[in-house]
């Protein structure tokens, strides 16, 4: 591979990053507040400390496998596979300001219910194009479905 090669792959695993964080960085602005800490939440409800790093260590494994899936995919298969993963992250931004923001439980249990299903998609897209961005994205996945649980039992808790 040249030197020229080198820099447009690793300038786009750069783009692909910056998109992910993106997302994170939109997020970012709807923080918890008093409005979370007044909600009932089960015993087994993480540390707000803990959603950090692991949304850290999620946005970079998907950026990753995004950029595998550019670099290593082709055809209409990858245009496929990225428009789901478009789609995915524009509703994994949407979470947020519905849960946060609007302090709406049940509208981002919808949203993360879509979420979900389209990460789904996703990830089966990605394994088809690239075992390595398939296996990327699956905790991702445990851990929106783990968050699933806990939006639809703290939208239980706090109708």
């Amino acid at each position: 591979m040249s030197a020229a090669n080198r820099k447009k792959q690793w300038l786009a695993l750069v783009g692909w990053v910056a998109l992910c964080f993106g997302a994170a960085a939109f997020g970012g602005m709807f923080g918890p507040g008093e409005w979370y800490a007044s909600l009932r939440k089960p015993s087994w409800n993480p540390p707000n400390w803990i959603f950090g790093p692991v949304w850290t260590m999620l946005y970079i494994m998907m950026a990753v496998a995004a950029w595998r899936v550019w670099r290593f995919g082709s055809g209409d298969g990858r245009q496929k596979a990225l428009g789901l993963f478009f789609a995915q992250l524009c509703l994994n931004a949407a979470w947020t300001p519905l849960f946060f923001g609007l302090k709406h439980p049940a509208l981002a249990f919808g949203d993360i219910v879509l979420l979900w299903l389209s990460l789904g998609a996703t990830t089966v897209a990605f394994f088809k194009m690239d075992r390595v961005a398939g296996w990327l994205m699956v905790p991702y996945l445990a851990w929106v479905s783990f968050a699933a649980v806990l939006n639809a039992v703290l939208w239980r808790m706090n109708p």
